[in-house]
C-alpha cells in the first residue's frame, strides 16, 4: 500500500482498523530502535511505543501531510520519548548533570541488552553526549535519516543538526580514545 492510500484508509472510519495494523507492522520495529536508542531499556521503550501509537491514532485525522508519514511518526516517537525521560527525571529527582548517569545505569541493568564489550562501551559513549546530540547521533548515525529529514523531525535547521552531528562524534571518538 502506497502511502497515500495508507493515509487515505487511516482516516476513513471503514478502512481505520486494517490500515492502522499495517502502519503498525510497517514502522514498529524502526521505531521501537529509535526509542531504545532514547530511553534505553526494553521496558520503557515498550511503553513509549505504545503511547506513540496510542497519539498517532488519536490524532491522524489531523495529519495534513507536509512530511512524510514516516517523518510524522519519527517526530511523536521522539516527542513521547523526550516527555517520558523528562517525567522520569521528575520521578526520581534526577538532578540536572545526572541524567547520563541515570541512563547508563539503566543501559547496564537492561537484561535484554545483549551487546558486546565493544557495543556497551560505544552505548556508554553516546549516553555521555548532551541529549540533542545524543539524539541527534542515533537517528544518523543508526537510522540513517538524512539531515532534511530529521529538521522536520525535531524542528530545527539543518546546519544545526550537522553542527551537533559533528560535535557528536568528536566527543565519542575521544571518549573512546582516552576510555581505553
Amino acid at each position: 500500500m502506497q502511502e497515500k492510500e495508507l493515509i487515505q484508509e487511516l482516516k476513513s472510519q471503514n478502512g481505520k482498523n486494517q490500515a492502522f495494523n499495517t502502519l503498525v507492522k510497517k514502522y514498529q520495529e524502526k521505531l521501537y530502535w529509535h526509542i531504545r536508542r532514547i530511553v534505553i531499556k526494553h521496558d520503557d521503550c515498550d511503553d513509549v511505543l505504545q503511547n506513540t501509537f496510542i497519539k498517532v491514532w488519536n490524532n491522524i485525522e489531523n495529519f495534513r501531510a507536509e512530511s512524510s508519514l514516516y517523518t510524522w511518526l519519527f517526530r511523536i516517537a521522539t516527542n513521547e520519548s523526550l516527555t517520558f525521560l523528562a517525567q522520569q527525571k521528575r520521578r526520581r529527582i534526577v538532578f540536572h548533570g545526572e541524567e547520563n548517569e541515570f541512563l547508563s545505569e539503566n543501559l547496564e541493568s537492561d537484561e535484554y541488552f545483549d551487546g558486546n564489550e565493544i557495543q556497551l562501551k560505544l552505548q556508554k559513549a553516546i549516553l555521555k553526549l548532551p541529549e540533542k546530540q545524543r539524539i541527534v547521533f542515533n537517528m544518523k548515525y543508526f537510522d540513517d535519516i538524512k539531515y532534511c529529514e530529521m529538521a522536520q523531525i525535531l524542528d530545527t535547521s539543518e546546519g544545526a543538526l550537522k553542527a551537533s552531528y559533528h560535535h557528536a562524534v568528536k566527543k565519542i571518538e575521544d571518549y573512546l580514545k582516552n576510555d581505553s
